[in-house]
């Protein structure tokens, strides 16, 4: 290997990549995704590579200089995204998915699949009865389109000369070679990319405005925290395709004259940084990082900054004040951080997903882009879809599907047959919607319009056994642990309003309550300082719009529609079932059952802590909880 040095090396380079990779007659793709992992994919993964060197098998774990032919491919992918089938095992060419894979499963793998070509029935995706072999038949994967996420699941997540085979760092070499920075601007600009951290701003008009400034030196940063509780979209790009994220960012530095960048990662996403890591050492020895990029005289450095994973982290501010060294929080808005951003420096600030789109933009054009979607929010978004649905994971649609053809055609509906309730969209910044939206297309303005947003992507769905007073009190409880604590209206009001609905939880509501959580919501929206502080009412306030009958029935029935809140809840004993064998009474830990053997028991409420011992001892189903 040596460092390339200009555009005919880099082809030549590419042309032998391509090379090394179409030898591989045959792949095994062993998801190495954080879910995987912790399923012990990479224990299968050491199996398949020992039982293959023991059955004499050639295989590669890496494109090799020198290829040699029908050589077997062993590659550690990126997230599959069908999270809850894992570990999953791909085998191309044919495209064959294999779902909960055990270790003992390894050596039929090699026998049958390797060795013989035959598919194992019994590690098939199952539907109906039926076997559905290849993944890109498999409902939750033929609904979706995926173009940030193509290479997740498909390609050794920590290799570079594999990225390359497949057109990486095409788009650089576009932007070094045939376009000026006013090229860039331009293209990223018509294609009308909005930036996927959740408020939709225009990318192009973001760029723009800090390649205007004059300050020197300016720095592109990208937003890796994600925060929001059940996403994990941009974990999944920077664990399965990390070497699109940097292209991304130095395309970013090209257009806005920066030569510095820099990539904020939760401390709780050890294997993103692990691969970004790998990734940044192997983009600086081939050219594609560091001094005179493919010896044009460009340069561009990237480092990783790990955050303390403080969720008032992922807004701008608090998050280059965090890799400055001082404590994460908030400024006053403007200057703007295109202004004064990193060490007071123009700064162009990104989420990990928007800079994934722009080497496609760069390649495809923004034409092909805006054919994706509506006009006004183009191109894909990325979701973590879980909640009381059939099939959860990690999913990529088209700008403007609908909320219907997520849950009940990627999702495969309810779980267990469940009737829909609503769906938690961009987490504790977002709000519920409910059936009357379930048409409603997936885009930053319809969404504004009805009182919610993307966010990050987190799509929590939940039953008719959900209660949204507590749904609204989970959030609100993770939003006032996170609060940074710098503006009143947000370190006291959030407290406020947790205090009210655990109060309302608890069977302790009272009339009014409904009235001050939306009065504290108004006061919090309009007055508090950054945008996480902004939107940290917006879950109480959606389900008090769409269910305040629950709201209702927890402060003057003091009792919970769903059987969610257990101090709400009462335990019965229906005297036509008992026996009056006293076992209930003899195993209350609070003496609160009275009566007498042979005769039906009562439960004294007053007495009752709601734990639910009478339910499990009851032999003969005398005892029932009612809401």
């Amino acid at each position: 290997m040596h460092k390339l040095g200009s555009r005919q090396e880099l082809e030549e380079f590419r042309h032998s990549c391509e090379k090394a990779l179409q030898a591989e007659k045959t792949k095994i793709l062993v998801c190495g995704g954080t879910g995987c992992v912790a399923g012990g994919s990479l224990d299968i993964y050491a199996r398949l590579r020992e039982l293959m060197e023991e059955n004499g098998i050639n295989v590669e774990v890496e494109l090799a200089d020198d290829p040699h032919q029908d050589v077997v491919g062993l590659k550690k992918s990126g997230c599959h995204g069908f999270c809850e089938l894992g570990p999953l095992v791909r085998i191309e060419p044919q495209g064959w998915l294999y779902t909960k894979v055990k270790l003992e499963d390894c050596a039929e793998i090699i026998e049958k699949t390797i060795k013989n070509g035959e598919f194992i029935e019994r590690l098939g995706y199952k539907q109906d009865g039926k076997t559905v072999q290849k993944q890109e038949e498999i409902p939750f994967y033929k609904r979706q389109t995926r173009v940030v996420l193509e290479h997740c699941g498909h390609i050794n997540a920590g290799s570079l000369r594999e990225y390359v085979a497949l057109g990486g760092y095409s788009a650089l070499e576009k932007c070094l070679f045939d376009m000026t920075p006013e090229n860039i601007l331009d293209e990223v600009t018509k294609s009308n990319l909005r930036g996927r951290g959740g408020g939709g701003f225009p990318t192009g008009r973001k760029w723009v405005s800090c390649a205007r400034q004059k300050e020197e030196p300016k720095f592109i940063v990208c937003n890796g925290d994600e925060g929001d509780p059940g996403a994990f979209m941009d974990r999944s790009i920077m664990e399965g395709d990390p070497h699109r994220l940097l292209e991304g960012m130095i395309i970013a530095g090209l257009a806005i004259a920066s030569e510095r960048g820099y990539i904020y990662v939760r401390a709780e996403y050890p294997l993103a940084v692990e691969r970004l890591n790998i990734a940044i050492e192997q983009a600086n020895e081939y050219g594609f990082l560091g001094e005179n990029i493919l010896g044009t005289g460009k340069n561009f450095h990237i480092r990783i900054n790990r955050g303390a994973g403080a969720f008032v982290c992922g807004e701008g501010s608090a998050l280059t004040a965090s890799i400055e060294g001082k404590r994460g929080m908030p400024r006053v808005k403007p200057p703007r951080t295109v202004e004064h951003g990193l060490f007071d420096k123009p700064t162009n600030l990104n989420n990990v997903e928007t800079y994934a789109n722009v080497p496609m933009i760069i390649t495809r054009g923004s034409e092909w882009y805006r054919s994706i979607g509506p006009d006004n929010s183009p191109g894909t978004k990325a979701f973590a879809l879980t909640g009381k649905i059939n099939n959860t994971g990690l999913i990529e649609v088209p700008m403007g599907t609908t909320l219907r053809e997520v849950i009940y055609e990627i999702g495969g509906g309810m779980r267990d047959g469940a009737a829909f309730k609503a769906v938690q969209i961009g987490g504790p910044s977002g709000g519920c919607l409910t059936e009357k939206e379930l048409d409603i297309p997936l885009d930053f303005d319809s969404l504004q319009k009805v009182g919610a947003m993307i966010g990050s992507g987190g799509l929590v769905v939940m039953d008719d056994k959900t209660c949204m007073v507590e749904v609204a009190r989970f959030f609100m409880n993770f939003t006032q642990n996170e609060s940074c604590g710098k503006c009143v209206p947000c370190r006291e009001g959030t407290k406020r309003m947790l205090e009210i609905l655990t109060r309302i939880t608890e069977g302790n509501g009272q009339d009014g309550d409904i009235e001050l959580l939306e009065e504290l919501s108004d006061t919090i929206s309009h007055t508090a300082l950054c945008g996480l502080g902004k939107t940290a009412p917006s879950p109480v306030v959606s389900t008090i719009n769409n269910f305040r009958d629950e709201y209702e029935a927890h402060i003057y029935d003091k009792r919970c529609p769903s059987g969610v809140c257990s101090k709400l809840k009462r335990f019965v004993i229906d005297p036509e079932k008992c026996k009056g064998c006293s076992k209930c009474a003899r195993n209350c830990p609070v003496k609160a059952i009275n009566g007498k053997v042979k005769s039906p028991y009562v439960i004294d409420q007053d007495k009752c802590i709601k734990c639910g011992a009478c339910l499990t001892n009851c032999s003969f189903g005398a005892v029932r909880e009612e809401a």
